[in-house]
């Protein structure tokens, strides 16, 4: 599915190269890539988020994301949600039923585990409402920062800058920072990008990292912002 984006006139051309990206022109490389993106296919959280505007699904499905790829997710996720789209109609699957119904996302048997752990503390602890604050996400078994972060910003709207592999390679790979892992990022990120673009950071990037910006030899000659791009960090593109 296509990523729906409103119209944006357009941008201005591209400055001379620079040793990296300028933080002042990082809107205008947002800006392209949003454009961009309407012919790209959508992250399947950011998909899920979109179609369903709920932040339970988002949860979920950021969980059975982690290290599968999207197509497997995204029919894992639609399987369990024809079955359950409650924590409570979660839990009355059960563990097996949960785990026949994610096959084959990576680990899913720790998967889930993890999402009827989920399911469960939601009941007895926030009332089965996901909550909407970082810290209370970290507490849950199998969620780390970055699947806190996309409930927040692509289940609850709120700015939150959500930073995997894709986000911390290219953010680098442009020169826009600097950092060692993605802790780091998320946390250089925060004080840097302007808090506009936190929300739809992610996506974009992804989108781009998933269809252009590999990690290894990536497609500079179609990439839409290369002119902004010095390719740090990179030895071999097509």
């Amino acid at each position: 599915m296509a990523l729906k984006i409103p119209e944006f006139s357009k941008c201005p051309p591209p400055i001379e190269m620079t040793a990296k990206l300028e933080r002042k022109n990082i809107g205008r490389v947002l800006g392209i890539l949003r454009k961009e993106a309407a012919g790209w296919n959508v992250p399947v959280v950011t998909l899920t988020a979109v179609s369903s505007k709920n932040p339970f699904k988002v949860l979920i499905s950021t969980v059975l994301s982690l290290r599968t790829k999207d197509e497997t997710t995204a029919e894992a996720s639609a399987r369990l949600f024809l079955e359950a789209s409650t924590p409570r109609a979660v839990l009355e699957l059960g563990e097996k039923k949960v785990r026949d119904l994610i096959y084959p996302v990576g680990f899913y048997r720790v998967k889930a585990q993890n999402i009827v752990g989920i399911c469960e503390k939601l009941i007895d602890e926030y009332d089965g409402r996901v909550p909407d604050s970082i810290d209370e996400l970290l507490k849950f078994r199998g969620v780390g920062r970055k699947t806190a972060n996309l409930v927040l910003s692509l289940g609850y709207g709120k700015p939150a800058i959500c930073v995997d592999i894709h986000v911390h390679r290219i953010s680098n790979r442009w020169g826009y920072l600097d950092t060692k892992n993605p802790y780091e990022t998320e946390m250089v990120l925060r004080e840097k990008l302007p808090r506009r673009y936190w929300i739809e950071y992610n996506s974009l990037l992804v989108a781009l990292g998933q269809q252009i910006c590999r990690p290894l030899s990536p497609f500079c000659s179609r990439c839409p912002v290369s002119g902004y791009c010095p390719k740090t960090g990179v030895l071999r593109s097509r």
